[in-house]
């Protein structure tokens, strides 16, 4: 089933002419890149990234915020959002991507070692340059839409000719090779193609379970129902209104979230981690209920009320 896409702004807005819709092109492409630009500084504040990120990010130009914006439609959080920094090599299963980020304005044609299997004289990969992604990569794959952020701009596949930068870009690969890491214009992530960072994967695939395996689930689920029947009636009431009997407990597995339904974009990050309470502050507890008082009085063992 082929999903729809919403197109990005820029595209979107470009099809209104009118004075009016001018300055609402401009009012949206402001606020997405103040969300952007938010991401970047709020993922800036953790970890190690090589220097002037921060700085960059205010100078991010429309369509690095699309690209950017367009992953984080797709399920990008910000922790993740490091390894796209890095160069991580991302998947999204989407491939309208693929024409989306084909701009008008800085898009050019690269050649690539990446998903060979693509008829690049169809999909050719495209390349765009600029303050955040240095040089931003993507191209298409069997079922969407690969991107990666590369350190170093190379002139492979463009109408000029080879530059210095081109021999930067060959050290970044020889990096790769003893590493195992992208070189992104941030830092060095492990997210490579053999490894990539997945987004939106299709994986809503109906599928039948045999009678044997749907019976044992059934019984299995409605052991797990029981055991969680828990009221604030006693339990002769209880047996007396049982809950619905629903006849298929194994059709509801599996059924996706509408929408953007799930973790959110802060999903993975270390915002809510609980710690385990401290072993000193808990034996310095344990020493002081156990020290007699000044009087010799200690305080009796528990019982039973």
């Amino acid at each position: 089933m082929k999903r729809k896409h919403t197109p990005t702004f820029v595209k979107t807005l470009a099809e209104r002419p009118g004075k009016a819709s001018d300055t609402g092109r401009a009012e949206r492409a402001e606020r997405v890149r103040t969300r952007v630009r938010l991401m970047i500084e709020i993922t800036a504040r953790a970890g190690s990234y090589r220097k002037g990120l921060v700085q960059a990010a205010e100078r991010l130009s429309p369509e690095e915020a699309v690209i950017l914006a367009d992953l984080e439609a797709h399920g990008l959080q910000v922790p993740q959002l490091r390894d796209v920094l890095r160069g991580g090599h991302v998947l999204v299963d989407d491939p309208q991507l693929y024409e989306s980020w084909r701009f008008a304005k800085g898009s050019h044609p690269r050649l690539s070692s990446h998903h060979r299997d693509i008829d690049k004289a169809v999909y050719p990969d495209i390349g765009m340059r600029g303050h955040v992604v240095r040089e931003k990569l993507h191209g298409r794959t069997a079922q969407g839409t690969w991107v990666q952020l590369e350190k170093t701009p190379a002139a492979f596949g463009g109408p000029k000719l080879p530059r210095p930068s081109d021999l930067r870009h060959l050290m970044d690969y020889v990096v790769y090779k003893f590493t195992d890491s992208n070189v992104g214009p941030w830092g060095l992530s492990r997210m490579t193609e053999r490894r990539p960072l997945y987004l939106s994967p299709v994986l809503a695939v109906p599928t039948s379970l045999s009678p044997p395996i749907a019976r044992s689930l059934t019984q299995a689920l409605r052991r797990i129902e029981a055991n969680d029947d828990v009221t604030a009636v006693s339990q002769q009431l209880a047996d007396r209104f049982p809950p619905p009997d629903r006849p298929d407990l194994a059709g509801e597995l599996g059924q996706a979230l509408s929408g953007r339904g799930g973790r959110g974009l802060f999903g993975n990050s270390d915002v809510w981690v609980t710690q385990t309470p401290s072993s000193t502050a808990a034996a310095v507890l344990r020493e002081s209920r156990a020290a007699p008082s000044a009087d010799g009085w200690t305080a009796p063992a528990g019982g039973t009320a």
